[in-house]
């Protein structure tokens, strides 16, 4: 027991001597507190700004609400792009527009059709009325005039120099672009218009009717396009007709379709005047499309056919140095697009040197559909949207960014394709909107709907030539895969995303809390005391772009 004690009295000597020695074993500051620094503050989000409303809390968490309830609240429309003709911002002598910009004399405007053009303008107003702006229109006006009136017009085309414009009642007009012109050229003895609750008819405008005399008595035209200088015609028996829609050149390209027509042989009569197809006769026609020398037409059972310049493959087959344009419809090969399925075109598009196919099939022991858009011909500069840069692409290419896409509909509890609603193709740019599932069903307060639920439309995208800033970006670099822009009302955007995280005067919103530009769909609406069913349309043009509020 003496030696165990003594053992223990040792041990604890010892560790009481390394404690305290400063030679010792042990370092004391090993154990000593850490020096005291000055204390950190920490900084905490500041809250967001307390909504006023349900919507307006909605408006603050979604910037995909806030963009549908904008294009319903400020109906409009943005453009961007060249200025040089004064098209994109009438009142503005800047030679371009970098990003998306309200033309202010369309605001509260609701418009049936909008066409640009890099020199002029047109557009169709909610009564039928055509409008027209731009230096080619003339230098001394400085926003859209009223021209051809009271005619219930519908759609628009435009060639280099003319406006063909539609009416309800299938009634073809060809308008000069030049105010000079319409105001000089000669001028119709009577009204085009047979209905007299649309109001007195503009006869001072000079104006030709280009409706072909051979349509049965139901049949009427019901879509048109044009290139720069031919247009085609489609009625409502599935029957095409082409013309030449401009008046500085005649087609020379094999555009119109028609074999052997040539300025020198076309029939006695006004040289626009307009000729059938013959070609495409036993094939009931539901799709037409022009690029500026190209034509393509696709039927109801999704075949394509194609005529015209062949010169960057636009018409989707291999160019002949000895035949580089083609005068006669020639049917595309495009079984070999579907990998050994049965499927079919859905809609052809076209503009500049491009061209565009959409396509539908469902592959073997499945029900469920695959979409696919494909593109050939020039893209140099981008446009054929395949994220490459191609001198010229003969065969139709798959374009993937814009192929096979899926999402799960809520509503329907399965998967369904993401299909293309449309394309528009500018000269040398392209705008693509995706038929995916949107919500606009919330407005106002529901009982069945909460704070957090919100409003959403559809993607659109952007691709091409970019040198005028046509593509809203606000660089000019090219783009060959298609691509999102931010939304076009930037001050709303901006104070809604500063708002998620502090009140706008205390935070400035980052790149970060961005949203991408979403279009809105068709959708009824209570405006100026009546109701309306409007959505949102992207146009492209030749350097430039436009969005408007259409009815």
């Amino acid at each position: 027991m003496r030696s165990v004690a003594a053992v223990i009295t040792l041990w604890a000597a010892a560790s009481a001597w390394q404690w305290y020695s400063p030679g010792g074993g042990i370092a004391r500051d090993v154990h000593a507190e850490e020096p005291e620094r000055d204390a950190v503050e920490l900084e905490f989000e500041a809250p967001r700004r307390q909504a006023t409303s349900r919507d307006d809390h909605r408006n603050i968490i979604s910037s995909q609400h806030l963009q549908v309830v904008t294009s319903w609240e400020k109906p409009g429309v943005y453009a961007w792009g060249s200025n040089a003709g004064k098209t994109v911002a009438p009142d503005s002598d800047e030679k371009y527009i970098k990003t998306p910009r309200r033309i202010r004399w369309f605001d509260g405007k609701l418009l049936r059709d909008v066409k640009l053009d890099r020199d002029f303008g047109a557009a169709i107003d909610d009564k039928g009325d055509l409008l027209q702006w731009g230096a080619a229109f003339s230098q001394d006006v400085s926003e859209p005039t009223a021209t051809l009136t009271g005619h219930n017009l519908t759609s628009l085309a435009i060639s280099r120099d003319r406006i063909l414009a539609l009416n309800a009642s299938g009634t073809v007009f060809s308008i000069p672009v030049s105010r000079a012109e319409q105001q000089d050229g000669p001028k119709p003895s009577a009204s085009a218009s047979w209905l007299p609750f649309w109001g007195a008819a503009s006869n001072d405008v000079s104006y030709r009717l280009r409706t072909p005399q051979t349509l049965s008595w139901t049949e009427k035209v019901t879509d048109i396009s044009s290139g720069l200088e031919h247009a085609l015609l489609l009625t409502s028996a599935g029957r095409v007709f082409s013309l030449a829609s401009g008046t500085q050149d005649y087609p020379t390209k094999g555009q119109l379709g028609i074999p052997g027509l040539t300025w020198k042989t076309r029939p006695p009569g006004p040289f626009d005047t307009p000729h059938e197809i013959t070609t495409l006769k036993g094939f009931r026609i539901g799709k037409i499309a022009t690029g500026d020398y190209h034509s393509l037409v696709c039927d109801t059972a999704g075949r394509v056919f194609s005529f015209g310049d062949n010169t960057n493959g636009q018409l989707g087959f291999s160019y002949d140095p000895e035949a580089p344009f083609v005068d006669a419809p020639s049917l595309l090969p495009t079984q070999k697009l579907f990998a050994g399925t049965q499927g079919k075109v859905t809609n052809v598009f076209a503009g500049g040197n491009t061209s565009f196919l959409t396509t539908e099939y469902t592959k073997p022991g499945t029900k469920l559909a695959t979409a696919d858009t494909w593109s050939f011909g020039f893209g140099l500069t981008g446009q054929l949207g395949i994220g490459r840069w191609v001198h010229a692409q003969t065969d139709p290419f798959k374009i993937p960014a814009l192929s096979g896409l899926f999402e799960w509909d809520e509503a329907k509890n399965t998967t369904i394709p993401i299909r293309l609603d449309s394309i528009s193709v500018g000269a040398s740019h392209a705008a693509a909107i995706l038929d995916n599932v949107a919500s606009v069903a919330v407005s106002g307060p529901s009982r069945r709907l909460t704070e957090n639920d919100t409003n959403w439309g559809r993607d659109i995208v952007f691709w091409g030539n970019n040198e005028f800033y046509q593509l809203g970006t606000g660089k000019r670099s090219n783009m060959a895969t298609p691509t999102y822009i931010q939304p076009l009302d930037q001050a709303a955007e901006l104070q809604r995303a500063a708002s998620v995280a502090a009140p706008a005067a205390q935070q400035p919103a980052k790149d970060k809390d961005m949203h991408r530009f979403q279009i809105t769909p068709r959708s009824s609406l209570h405006l100026a005391g009546k109701k309306v069913d409007v959505e949102q349309k992207v146009v492209c043009g030749r350097a430039c772009t436009a969005v408007y509020s259409a009815v």
